[in-house]
């Protein structure tokens, strides 16, 4: 396709608004709740290069071991080259704007794999899909785990589309770039044996087609096997750099799958109104949240892949239509595990974010198959076409509005913002903290001189420094939360009603609480303590 076809340059001006859009606002963005520990690793793996490999300090961290450290060590070696001190604002805003540029190349990804089945108008409208994604293009600021896992899987998927294209024989430079993405995506969580599994079934299927005798058959499977053999060398040389804890004995790998696939610590998540622990949310848990997760525009184009794809992809050529069961391999896996194991869920589709990628793949042609083929009914196209073009603008209207919190973001079946904020997870990362600091600041112009302390004491339902970070030196995080003047606290799961005051102020999206401050400088005795957070959604 030309670089002077109108969608070309769409597709330029896209990339270039996002990329400017990650450098005005990444500052924007609040400490997600994970993200110290996760910086903590990070500096600890670097202390483990930095000692010559004796301080292992690293492995015995809580339990970021079974993690790799690919986004923490890169934050950290930034966070010690620009010399900042480790309580400086800096290091978090660098990890969002790193986090960002993750993101952006996730979108990229979409983009490069859609335009190889597609061409440039579905690979225009799988980025443009992507980009107007509160579960991406909002997380990407904060889920420093999710985002660059998930772009590497990305990246993954593509390499593994092209090689399709090309078996047996397998360019050198192709393995080599397969082994950098799924190496990158293993030194980030072990959920990357995924795009093994991809790799794998992509290759029984090749096998499976090939024309030829049984012989012809395992020499298909041979040839393949021993082009890959350098993706395999690289993927296993960066684990073994981002992740060190992984090979140092060959079950470490087995106990982080293990340990992810079943959580055992006792939380709560909520789907459509009902609470629950994440031991046992039903099989639909996942589903039911990418329906009300993504934009309409999105679920539009999901629809018109099951309608308009079958056709192209059963006319399409032999490796092609390899290259088309890939990408759905890569969806329908990961969600037949799902069905299948019940894994404990939470925070929506956060631990699955890796599925908007491929879902966008999908959706991006299901469009652009749809729009060929109103070819004939040249007004239904026009009007589908503005149809689908209000849907997208409503959805970034909706980010906008939302902003910095894009990614509380839901669709319309899941009502108002204010119904999905009670009904569905809303700010489960607490990003609102950090704007709710600056009302408590502004609230509370000076200290009283004739309180012998130097500071307030404020409670956080949240990690420490989610306040702490924001909040000037009056102001000291307690987590004798009895004795605290101030309590501030999203509204997610209802943590705001732990604790009684006065609210003094709240943050709020499109007429919905996302956080509360509240003064209980006032309260005497009873009204002081805890209470037991409600299990219900009013």
């Amino acid at each position: 396709m030309s670089s002077h076809h109108p969608l070309h340059k769409a597709s330029i001006a896209l990339f270039a608004f996002l990329g400017l859009f990650i450098l005005i606002t990444f500052r924007h963005y609040g400490i997600s709740n994970d993200e110290e520990v996760q910086h903590v690793y990070g500096r600890l793996l670097l202390d483990f290069y930095a000692s010559g490999f004796s301080d292992q300090a690293a492995f015995s961290y809580r339990n970021l071991y079974l993690y790799g450290g690919l986004f923490d060590l890169i934050a950290a070696s930034i966070e010690r080259l620009l010399n900042l001190e480790p309580t400086s604002l800096w290091i978090w805003d660098i990890r969002h704007l790193l986090s960002a540029l993750f993101g952006l190349a996730g979108i990229v990804a979409v983009y490069k794999t859609a335009t190889l089945l597609g061409g440039i108008r579905a690979a225009f409208l799988a980025a443009l899909l992507l980009s107007i994604t509160g579960a991406w293009s909002g997380a990407m600021f904060t889920h420093t785990k999710d985002i660059p896992f998930a772009t590497c899987m990305a990246w993954a998927l593509y390499y593994t589309v092209l090689i399709a294209q090309r078996l047996p024989r397998i360019p050198l430079s192709l393995s080599i770039k397969l082994g950098i993405a799924i190496g990158c995506a293993v030194g980030l969580r072990i959920g990357a044996a995924f795009a093994v599994i991809y790799l794998l079934l992509m290759l029984a299927v090749a096998t499976w087609l090939h024309r030829g005798t049984l012989r012809e058959k395992l020499a298909f499977v041979g040839i393949s096997a021993w082009s890959l053999i350098p993706s395999g060398i690289v993927t296993l040389l960066l684990m073994a750099l981002f992740w060190p804890w992984g090979v140092m004995s060959p079950d470490h790998p087995l106990e982080a799958a293990k340990a992810f696939s079943h959580f055992t610590f006792n939380m709560l998540t909520i789907m459509d109104g009902e609470v629950m622990n994440i031991g046992n949310v039903p099989r639909d848990y996942l589903l039911a949240y990418l329906l009300v997760r993504l934009p309409e525009a999105f679920l539009l184009g999901l629809a018109g892949f099951l309608v308009f794809g079958w056709k192209p992809v059963l006319q399409a050529t032999p490796p092609d239509r390899l290259a088309w069961i890939t990408v759905g391999i890569a969806v329908l896996f990961p969600i037949g595990f799902i069905l299948l194991d019940r894994p404990a869920l939470y925070n929506g589709i956060r631990h699955f974010t890796f599925l908007l990628p491929p879902l966008a793949i999908l959706a991006g042609l299901g469009l652009s198959f749809a729009w060929g083929w109103l070819v004939r009914w040249r007004k239904v196209r026009v009007a589908s076409t503005a149809a689908f073009a209000a849907l997208c603008l409503l959805s970034a209207v909706t980010l906008a509005r939302l902003h910095p919190y894009e990614y509380i973001y839901y669709n319309h079946f899941a009502g108002s913002l204010a119904e999905a904020e009670r009904e569905w997870e809303g700010d489960y990362w607490s990003s609102s903290l950090r704007e709710a600091a600056d009302l408590l600041e502004a609230q509370v112009p000076g200290v009283n001189k004739a309180d012998p302390r130097a500071d307030y004491l404020v409670a956080v339902c949240a990690e420490s420094i989610q306040g702490d970070a924001y909040l000037d030196d009056r102001f000291e995080i307690t987590r004798d939360w009895v004795a605290a003047d101030f309590f501030i606290s999203t509204t997610n799961m209802n943590c705001d009603k732990v604790l009684q005051g006065k609210i003094i102020g709240t943050v709020e999206r499109m007429g919905t609480v996302l956080a509360v401050i509240k003064d209980r400088r006032a309260l005497q005795g009873q009204h002081r303590q805890p209470r037991r957070v409600p299990k219900h959604t009013q």
